[in-house]
């Protein structure tokens, strides 16, 4: 093993004992790495680094080249402590301005449109698969990693629950089910037509070769399914993806609370537990995007206080 493919493993070692997946990075940095190695090189130099990160393409090419050259300087930080050869890009070299996609929130009819196009996928197990996992991100809020990351026996038909085990920053956590979720996946999991090979496996969701579903395959299906189901995008920054069910998820839990007469502030704890997120203020932006939550909000202020706003 060379000295920076070592580095490489040590990094990655640190980042995951704080918590860190890094499945993305592993993957561009033995690229990188792969590319050093082919121009012989064996330190890691700013316009090397460069070359490397603006060979990419795509519908966004200045913004994917400064996503992979970012992940390239966290990478060359770590290595300069050990490796004073080390030039640290500098974060002026392709300046990647962050910009969060508008949630996409889906109505009803909408969610309903998305589960009867699955039903035009190849086989009857996949569509089973698809409806399953559209539903589980719909109930219950999971990130779509978390989702194909559940193993059999992480649920719990007699208490009724999902255990999430491996969330972001490695959190775990249980998830409480509707009687009726509870029912869909341990439908799912008795299938008749569940392939064979899915035995060799622990996964809870598979694929029709009975191997645990890849997030880019989802991502490529679910594009495929909201075609069919006729969504369209409401602007270049609010487009229909898997994770837009998660804030789907949220804002319909919040907008229950005030419907209720429920306490915002207990309910945004419990909300922000069940999301799997280390604090509250991460919550919010989940419930920031849905005029009809804000409008909700407005009336409860307005009937606390009355002429006072």
């Amino acid at each position: 093993m060379t000295p920076l493919r070592q580095a490489l493993t040590d990094y990655l070692a640190m980042r995951r004992a704080l918590g860190y997946q890094l499945a993305r990075a592993e993957k561009l940095l033995g690229q990188f790495l792969a590319f050093l190695e082919h121009r012989g090189e064996t330190h890691l130099r700013t316009d090397s680094a460069f070359a490397w990160a603006t060979q990419a393409t795509g519908t966004s090419p200045r913004a994917w080249a400064a996503m992979r050259l970012g992940v390239v300087r966290g990478f060359a930080q770590h290595l300069s402590t050990i490796d004073p050869a080390t030039e640290i890009p500098p974060t002026d070299l392709l300046p990647r301005r962050a910009r969060r996609a508008t949630p996409y929130l889906y109505t009803s009819d909408e969610l309903i449109a998305l589960m009867t196009a699955a039903t035009m996928l190849r086989t009857s197990h996949r569509v089973a698969t698809y409806q399953t996992l559209i539903g589980l991100l719909a109930v219950t809020g999971m990130r779509g990693g978390e989702a194909i990351a559940l193993d059999r026996h992480d649920f719990d038909v007699e208490a009724g629950l999902l255990i999430v085990r491996h969330g972001k920053f490695g959190k775990a956590r249980e998830l409480p089910l509707h009687p009726s979720a509870v029912a869909a996946v341990n439908q799912y999991l008795h299938r008749q037509d569940r392939p064979h090979a899915a035995a060799r496996t622990s996964a809870l969701l598979v694929s029709t070769a009975g191997t645990r579903l890849l997030l880019c395959n989802v991502q490529r299906t679910f594009r495929t399914l909201v075609r069919r189901a006729g969504l369209q995008p409401h602007s270049t920054a609010c487009r229909p993806r898997p994770h837009d069910l998660r804030h789907r998820f949220a804002v319909c839990t919040f907008l229950d609370t005030y419907r209720e007469g429920k306490d915002p502030g207990a309910a945004l704890s419990l909300l922000s537990t069940y999301l799997g997120h280390v604090d509250p203020t991460y919550t919010y932006w989940y419930l920031s995007a849905a005029p009809e939550l804000l409008q909700l909000a407005a009336d409860r202020l307005q009937q606390r206080f009355g002429g006072a706003l």
